[in-house]
C-alpha cells in the first residue's frame, strides 16, 4: 500500500500581513463603519477593515472571485459582501460578523454577479440584487441565514435594476432603481412575498447611478448619469422635484448622502464633492461650520456652533477693511488700509502672499471668483482692480477707473464672467470680467454701502445711506422697485439666500431684518445689537445669520426658515 502524502497536503497556508492598495472599481465600495474608527473596502477577493487612526488591518477572506458590492448594517454588527463569478454559476453573498471578523453564512441563489446589497434598519433582513444575467431581487432572513422570497427586479420593457436602498425606519420597505426603472417594494412576511410598485417620473427617463434615503423616509434621492438628481416620495411613488435645471453635474451623480442637518452631499463623476439642497440642487460653496471676522488689526476665524475663536491673525498698526475666503478654502484674502492685499492660510494664519500697492488710498473692498483664479479689489480712490492669482504669482490684469469715490462692496456672479461694485459716489457698476469693461451703471442719490445679486442673476438689490432697498434690472440698469429699508440710519450690510426667496439687512438702527424677496416685506426682526451693524451674512445652507457691529459684537441668529 502506498502511504505517500500528496505534495499539496504538506503546504502550509501563508498568512496575509498587510495590504496596500485601493482600486476604486466597486461603486460605493469605500464605507465608514458606524463606529467611525474603521474604513471597510474590497480589494480583489478580500474585504479589508482598515483602522483610521492606526495602521491596523483585518482581512475577511472567503470569496473565490472579485468582490462586486458591499454593505454594512445600521448597527455595525454585520457586513455583507457579494462577488462576481462565471456565467451560469452561482455568485456567493457572504455575511460576516464584524466584531469577531468571521464568516457567518454563505448565501447562494443569484447567478453571475451580485449587483447590490442593503440591510434593513433593525438588522432583520438583507436584500440582494442579481446582476444582468440574473435580474432578480431576493430578501434574506439574517437570523435564519436563509432566503425568504425573491422576484424579478425590473419590469419587461425597461433596463436592469442596479441599486437597492432600504427604508431607514421600517424593515418591510426598500427601493430598487436602475436603467429606466424605479420601484418601491413592500415585504409581506406572512405570505413570503414582496410586492413592487412602479414609481412615476412622467416624461423623464433616467439611468440611476446612486441613491440616498432621508432619515425619516420622507423622500429618497436618485443620482443619474445625466448629472441631475430626482427626489421621489416613497408613499405616493411620485416625482417631487428634479434638478439642477442648468449646470448639471459633469459625468453624472455618482454618490448621494442625506445629511442630518438637511441637504445633500453629492459626488460627481468628475471628482466634484458639493453640498446642495432641493429644489435647486445648485452647489452651496462653503461651510456653516466656520466663519471669519475682521476688525482693526485682527482677522479671526470662529467655530460657529461653539462660538470659539480658532485662529487670530494680527497685522500690527494696520486696519483690515474686508475679507473673503477663497472657495477652495485654502486661503483668506484680506483688504488693508496700507494699500496691500494679504492672503493667509486659514488653518495656521501663515502669510501666503502680499500684493503691494494694490490701491493708493487703502483697499476698501475685496471679493474672489469661485474658480479661485482671480481676486477683485476696490480702493479708497474708487478704482476696481482685477488680479490674476497663480500658484506662485499675483498679477494685475486690469484697473477699472469709473467710480469717483470709495468702493464699499463687491459681489461676483456665479459664472465669474461679471461682477457688481457699489460705491459711496452714488453709483453701482456692473462689470464684464471677460472683456474687462463696464456693462451697466446704476445711479442713485445715496452712498451705496451694500449690493447683492439675486441667485437668478438678472436682478441686483442695493442699499445705503438713503435707507432705501432698491431692486434693479441687470440688463439695462433700470430700477424695478424701492422699499423703505429702515426708519433711521444707513443700511450697511445685506445678504441673500442661495434660493433667492429671502434676504437680510442690518444697519445703523441696530436691527437685523429678514425680508421676503418677492413680497418686499419684513418677516422677522432681530433685536440684540447696541452698535451700528456693519456687515451681515447668511451661512451656506441657511442655518445661521451672523451679524457684526461697530462696538465689536458678533451675533449669531437662527435662520427662521427650514429649507
Amino acid at each position: 500500500m502506498d502511504n505517500k502524502i500528496s505534495p499539496e497536503a504538506q503546504v502550509a497556508e501563508l498568512e496575509l500581513d498587510a495590504v496596500i492598495g485601493f482600486n476604486g472599481h466597486v461603486p460605493a465600495g469605500l464605507k465608514c463603519h458606524p463606529d467611525q474608527e474603521h474604513l471597510i473596502y474590497p480589494l480583489g477577493c478580500t474585504v479589508l477593515i482598515q483602522a483610521i487612526n492606526t495602521q491596523g488591518q483585518n482581512f475577511l477572506q472567503g470569496h473565490n472571485n472579485n468582490v462586486s458590492c458591499l454593505a454594512i448594517s445600521k448597527s455595525g454588527e454585520y457586513i455583507a459582501s457579494g462577488q462576481v463569478t462565471f456565467m451560469g454559476f452561482k455568485a456567493d453573498i457572504i455575511l460576516w460578523d464584524y466584531k469577531i471578523r468571521k464568516l457567518l453564512a454563505r448565501l447562494s441563489l443569484h447567478k453571475g454577479k451580485i449587483e447590490a446589497l442593503a440591510f434593513s434598519p433593525n438588522d432583520l433582513y438583507l436584500v440582494s440584487l442579481g446582476g444582468p444575467d440574473d435580474g432578480s431581487v431576493v430578501v434574506w432572513s439574517i437570523a435564519k441565514r436563509d432566503a425568504i422570497c425573491g422576484s424579478p427586479a425590473a419590469g419587461l420593457n425597461v433596463g436592469n435594476a442596479t441599486h437597492v436602498i432600504f427604508s431607514r425606519c421600517q424593515d418591510e420597505m426598500f427601493v430598487t432603481a436602475g436603467n429606466g426603472t424605479i420601484r418601491v417594494w413592500e415585504l409581506d412576511l406572512p405570505n413570503r412575498k414582496i410586492w413592487p410598485t412602479e414609481c412615476q417620473t412622467g416624461q423623464m427617463k433616467r439611468i440611476v447611478m446612486s441613491t440616498g434615503m432621508a432619515d425619516d423616509d420622507s423622500f429618497f434621492y436618485l443620482g443619474t448619469t445625466t448629472g441631475d438628481i430626482l427626489k421621489m416620495n416613497p408613499r405616493t411613488r411620485l416625482l417631487t422635484d428634479a434638478g439642477p435645471a442648468k449646470d448639471k453635474f459633469s459625468l453624472g451623480v455618482s454618490t448621494i448622502r442625506c445629511l442630518k442637518m438637511g441637504g445633500l452631499l453629492v459626488g460627481s463623476g468628475a471628482g466634484l464633492l458639493v453640498f446642495c439642497k432641493s429644489p435647486s440642487y445648485k452647489p452651496i460653496n462653503g461651510t456653516a461650520e466656520l466663519f471669519a471676522t475682521c476688525a482693526k488689526k485682527d482677522i479671526r476665524v470662529w467655530h460657529t456652533s461653539s462660538n470659539r475663536e480658532l485662529l487670530r491673525i494680527t497685522v500690527p498698526n494696520m486696519t483690515c477693511h474686508g475679507i473673503d475666503f477663497m472657495k477652495d478654502g485654502k486661503s483668506i484674502i484680506s483688504a488693508w488700509n496700507d494699500g496691500k492685499i494679504r492672503a493667509f492660510a486659514p488653518e495656521t494664519g501663515r502669510l501666503m502672499y502680499v500684493i503691494n500697492n494694490a490701491h493708493r488710498i487703502g483697499v476698501t473692498a475685496i471679493a474672489t471668483t469661485s474658480d479661485c483664479k482671480r481676486v477683485i479689489s476696490g480702493g479708497g480712490e474708487g478704482e476696481v482692480r482685477v488680479w490674476q492669482i497663480g500658484c506662485q504669482t499675483q498679477k494685475l490684469e486690469e484697473a477699472l477707473k469709473e467710480h469717483k469715490s470709495l468702493v464699499s462692496c463687491i459681489r461676483v456672479k456665479r459664472n465669474n464672467e461679471e461682477c457688481v461694485t457699489a460705491s459711496s459716489d452714488g453709483t453701482c457698476i456692473i462689470w464684464d470680467l471677460v472683456r474687462l469693461r463696464r456693462n451697466q451703471m446704476i445711479l442713485a442719490n445715496t452712498l451705496f454701502q451694500c449690493v447683492c445679486y439675486h441667485p437668478e442673476e438678472f436682478q441686483i438689490i442695493t442699499s445705503g445711506t438713503d435707507r432705501k432697498i432698491a431692486y434693479w434690472e441687470v440688463f439695462d440698469g433700470s430700477v424695478i422697485r424701492e422699499l423703505e429699508g429702515s426708519l433711521s440710519g444707513s443700511i450697511n450690510g445685506m445678504d441673500i439666500t442661495q434660493e433667492g426667496t429671502h434676504f437680510v439687512t442690518g444697519g445703523n438702527d441696530h436691527l437685523v431684518k429678514v425680508w421676503d424677496y418677492n413680497e418686499g416685506e419684513v418677516t422677522h426682526v432681530g433685536v440684540g445689537h447696541s452698535g451700528n451693524i456693519t456687515r451681515i451674512r447668511i451661512s451656506p445652507g441657511n442655518q445661521y445669520i451672523v451679524s457684526v457691529s461697530a462696538d465689536g459684537a458678533i451675533l449669531r441668529w437662527k435662520y427662521p426658515y427650514t429649507s
